[in-house]
């Protein structure tokens, strides 16, 4: 069964409809503090995230360094892949994305930047 690793545990936000996409586990506890222990906080996110597949999500939610750090690791445990769920205020529910940091499919060119 596909999990759903929630960056941050929160109260602030109901993330029940997550498990649509699979079983939630929590990577950091509510309110971690990654600046005054950034080794230890790496280290469980890489111990969390050993078994991360495609087949998997990150829930992106609470400290953008934690965030980043939780992309990174999975990327790397997943040749460059790893899917996410954006929460879209519009539709009201969660919208997967997938990234994959090694594709070559589409053209650079196929963006406009202003």
């Amino acid at each position: 069964m596909p999990k759903v690793y929630v960056v941050s545990e929160t109260t602030q936000h109901n993330i029940a409809s997550a498990l649509d996409y699979g079983q939630i586990e929590t990577i950091l506890p509510p309110n971690a503090q990654i600046a005054f222990s950034v080794v230890p906080t790496v280290r469980r996110i890489q111990r969390k995230l050993e078994k991360f597949t495609d087949e998997d999500f990150l829930l992106l939610i609470g400290d953008p360094s934690a965030i980043g750090i939780a992309c990174a690791v999975a990327a790397s445990k997943n040749n460059g892949r790893f899917k996410c769920l954006k929460w879209d205020k519009r539709e009201r529910r969660y919208i997967p994305l997938e990234v994959d940091l090694f594709k070559k499919g589409e053209s650079d060119e196929s963006y406009e930047f202003i």
